[in-house]
């Protein structure tokens, strides 16, 4: 008898997908602003801050009216640094024929969507985002999927983006794009029973998933996210210029402005 454990035996990980490193070459890091705050009356108020600690201690909400006027703002900058960064370079916009693309190519009106499958966001609008294309066929929709949620070995974001582009392969984009928006908790594995139920041809579609030229097309459209200050999904373009907000509503009274 002994008293040596028996030697486990080693775990061996299952192997990434090939286009895996060549995906992640193309995130995009997301930073998280930090605000400060500050009071220009603090001259009024004690010298060891004891009183503004007490004032804002009573009323919390100037702060959060602060913090919201500051998005705002920051908000607002964004928008004109994207305007800017669109109109120093309208090539950023230019039609791509592998991007999936439904209305008139000769529309006079434009709209473009980057966005990520698991953004909530992005969920929150599809719905009415697509009720609006449905209401305006003679505008161009253009959809950029572009998949900054992943982190580590999590990978469902990349995933979920090469299996719509593999549906649009195949002529089933939007009935895909409708059911990965609506699916609450996207998973690989629901990501592929989502293209099975929509008629996608599955020994295809991993082909389309895993092929170099997909890798290529989300590399470009990460590319051109950064050439264009993109900082978040949903992001609309609306004949080349950034949507201030999200709400199909807005989405809507700039393309009746555009067709003007």
């Amino acid at each position: 008898m002994t008293d040596d454990a028996p030697t486990p035996a080693p775990v061996t990980k299952p192997a990434k997908p090939a286009w895996l490193s060549g995906a992640r070459a193309g995130y995009l890091a997301l930073g998280l602003s930090v605000i400060a705050l500050g009071f220009s009356v603090a001259p009024y108020f004690s010298a060891d801050g004891s009183d503004v600690r007490s004032y804002l201690l009573e009323h919390p909400e100037v702060l959060q009216e602060t913090q919201l006027a500051l998005q705002a703002k920051e908000a607002e900058a964004s928008v004109e640094e994207t305007n800017q960064a669109a109109a120093a370079n309208a090539g950023l916009l230019a039609p791509d024929a592998r991007d999936p693309a439904f209305g008139p190519a000769n529309a006079k009106v434009t709209v473009v969507e980057f966005f990520d499958f698991r953004c909530p966001g992005c969920k929150a609008v599809a719905h009415d985002y697509r009720a609006l294309m449905a209401a305006h066929p003679e505008v161009r929709f253009v959809f950029k999927d572009w998949p900054i949620l992943d982190r580590g070995d999590d990978i469902t974001s990349q995933y979920a983006a090469r299996a719509a582009l593999a549906a649009h392969q195949q002529g089933k984009y939007l009935e895909v794009y409708d059911a990965l928006m609506t699916e609450r908790a996207l998973s690989i594995q629901s990501i592929d029973a989502i293209l099975a139920a929509n008629g996608v041809d599955m020994a295809r579609a991993k082909a389309a998933i895993a092929s170099p030229d997909t890798t290529r097309h989300i590399a470009d459209i990460h590319t051109t996210a950064a050439a264009l200050r993109l900082r978040g999904t949903p992001t609309f373009f609306i004949n080349g210029k950034a949507s201030p907000g999200i709400d199909p509503a807005e989405i809507a009274k700039l393309i009746e402005a555009a067709k003007k």
